[in-house]
């Protein structure tokens, strides 16, 4: 049913059949802001124990429903990888996405909390406790636990040592995908030959040898190549590669298409090639096509594109906009560099981008055939607490000041970070500055120039076919496998066989597995 502002007939048609509780949210959903005393209604329900009971009800009444469970092979694989978004990130960002509608936010749903299957994910390296986004990336790409700072190799390859990486190289569900016949992309708000990313196509030992500008002398004698040589050769025809990290693309010395002059973001290629030049010579008669900036990207036509490849921006994307290719989803941000740099608001507004993103790839998709995965690579430091009253500002004071040097704290804490700061030999007085600010870095309790990875469990929210197998306290390593048996895709394919013996891939249209990793992460 719409709904139409203004519409006596639409409103009325969402009255019919709802209840007192129901027709409260469709309130707040509808007049926002203007609705301010029918929230407050909302909040006198909450004195009812029959509200509590009717939700709960609710809710047992749709959990019911999963005991149909869905075994139809995943025709789509759409994989959202929020970088460092810990289950405390989820859980303030659920409260700022209520309040950015006026609502206090505890009660609000993010898209990921309607997923019906949740399970965590143990994030360890192999040589650690508190993991990196590589050693992570090779685990939820290649099914491979890994050490740290290594991407697509397997933890036998010592980092930053070349000689280590034959024969130890593990391939991922990108290419697992490609290799059956599907079609598979890469989407990022960071350079597409960052750690996380390069998981997908790359086996290098070093994830900071971006071009081989990057590399020491003795890796390029040896034969290592550098991960954005590997992005155009090692899986050639990826279909959709959107993301930064345009220098390292173009030969040492050549201005930037963008900032011409601009010697930082000049190319950084020591071997002369033009890796973007040498792609477009490619796919030239493969309908595909370059864009480096927004413009240029929304003039496409996606049915008229098979292959397509932007570079826009040097390093990370300053900004989020939606992917017009491949069933249309919309993602942003950086929910890691926003944690890195001790500013909240950004990491955790970044959060929020993200969840609009998976709402509007709901909406282009189904779960009857699509496999929807939401995680995170590992959390943060990053902490919320302090007694604070419901519906208290994410980013405001604790009710209480500290009982030691008595001055009041933001709820929102750093374990470490650059927020750190003493005045005459004492903590900062917050009340002294604009702690709502946007670049505000919340005060943390070890002064570091950045902040740092948190080693507890991340998140796995799941949906569509195969979900199921996400459950419980799972290995990180494990998830590539279960949207692999999902897919019929790499080695899980026996499951996939009718009883006459003939492949049921073959009902299937191979026309779209779509990966994206959706990255927020420090550039």
């Amino acid at each position: 049913m719409l709904w139409h502002p203004g519409s006596s007939w639409g409103f009325g048609a969402l009255l019919k059949g709802t209840s007192v509780v129901q027709l409260c949210w469709l309130c707040l959903i509808i007049c926002g802001q203007r609705c301010k005393h029918v929230f407050l209604w909302f909040v006198e329900q909450e004195k009812d124990p029959g509200f509590w009971k009717e939700w709960a009800q609710r809710t047992l009444k749709n959990a019911l429903t999963l005991q149909d469970l869905n075994k139809n092979v995943a025709k789509n694989i759409i994989l959202f990888l929020g970088d460092g978004m810990g289950v405390p990130t989820v859980t303030a960002a659920r409260i700022l996405k209520g309040q950015l509608n006026g609502q206090n936010g505890e009660e609000t749903q993010l898209e990921m909390d309607k997923f019906p299957y949740v399970a965590l994910s143990k994030t360890y390296n192999t040589n650690a406790q508190v993991p990196d986004s590589a050693g992570t990336a090779t685990a939820y790409l290649c099914g491979v636990k890994a050490n740290e700072g290594t991407v697509g190799v397997s933890a036998a390859a010592v980092k930053s040592q070349c000689n280590t990486t034959r024969g130890n190289e593990v391939t991922s569900i990108l290419k697992w995908a490609k290799d059956a016949g599907k079609s598979v992309g890469i989407v990022t708000t960071t350079r597409v030959n960052h750690a996380t990313p390069s998981a997908a196509y790359a086996h290098c030992v070093d994830r900071d040898w971006y071009s081989d500008g990057e590399m020491p002398d003795e890796a390029l004698q040896n034969g290592c190549k550098d991960i954005a040589r590997q992005l155009f050769e090692n899986i050639p025809d990826i279909d959709v590669i959107m993301g930064g990290g345009r220098r390292s693309m173009y030969p040492r010395n050549t201005p930037d298409v963008e900032y011409p002059g601009e010697k930082k973001h000049n190319g950084t290629r020591k071997d002369g090639r033009n890796l973007v030049g040498e792609w477009t010579d490619r796919m030239k008669d493969k309908r595909g096509y370059y864009v480096w900036n927004k413009k240029d990207l929304f003039s496409l036509n996606p049915n008229n594109v098979d292959y397509l490849l932007g570079e826009f921006h040097n390093h990370c994307l300053s900004q989020w906009f939606p992917i017009l290719v491949l069933e249309n989803p919309q993602h942003c941000g950086r929910i890691d560099h926003g944690h890195h740099d001790g500013k909240a608001k950004q990491a955790l507004h970044e959060a929020v981008e993200m969840d609009r993103a998976i709402t509007r790839a709901g909406l282009l998709t189904s779960i009857y055939d699509t496999l929807t995965v939401v995680t995170a690579d590992h959390s943060h430091v990053f902490s919320f607490g302090g007694y604070t009253h419901r519906g208290n500002s994410i980013f405001g004071l604790a009710p209480i000041i500290s009982d030691i040097d008595q001055k009041p704290f933001t709820s929102i804490l750093y374990g470490t970070g650059p927020g750190f700061k003493l005045v005459n030999g004492a903590r900062e007085n917050v009340s002294t500055v604009d702690f709502k600010q946007n670049n505000y870095q919340a005060q943390a309790a070890v002064p570091l120039s950045m902040e740092t990875h948190g080693g507890e469990d991340v998140a796995i929210f799941s949906k569509g076919p195969m979900a199921h197998l996400l459950h419980g306290v799972q290995e990180q390593h494990y998830i590539p496998h279960v949207m692999a048996y999902a897919a019929c895709i790499g080695q899980n394919k026996d499951h996939c066989r009718t009883n006459s013996g003939s492949p049921f891939l073959s009902h299937i249209s191979p026309t779209l597995a779509l990966l994206l990793s959706v990255k927020w992460l420090l550039c």
